[in-house]
């Protein structure tokens, strides 16, 4: 891999393992990701509208590349039921040369 190459973990929650599921395939069809890891039970605490609030979601693990996250935000934003979707970014600094190389190619 080039340095030039950069890869980056997107993490997403959304209420429930059938939305979690469609924003997967969305995602994998326009091949935005190269692998979307579904976590259950999550449970989740927050302030929204100044309450204090508390939920089960579930937790989308994305891997793709860092010129794919432009499209993968619209995406995601466009489609998933919150109004306020949480779409976090956290780069990869590295790993391994053959993983990161079919990251690559699948998200071509």
């Amino acid at each position: 891999m080039s340095k030039k190459e950069r890869f980056a973990l997107v993490l997403v929650t959304v209420p429930d393992v059938k939305t979690a599921r469609i924003l997967a395939k969305a995602a994998l069809h326009a091949r935005l990701i190269a692998c979307a890891n579904l976590i259950r039970g999550i449970e989740s605490h927050y302030w929204w509208k100044a309450k204090l609030e508390t939920g089960s979601e579930v937790l989308m693990l994305c891997k793709t590349t860092t010129a794919q996250l432009a499209a993968l935000e619209k995406l995601i934003v466009a489609r998933h039921p919150y109004d306020t979707p949480e779409f976090l970014v956290v780069p990869i600094d590295g790993g391994n040369r053959r993983y990161l190389q079919w990251l690559k190619e699948a998200c071509s």
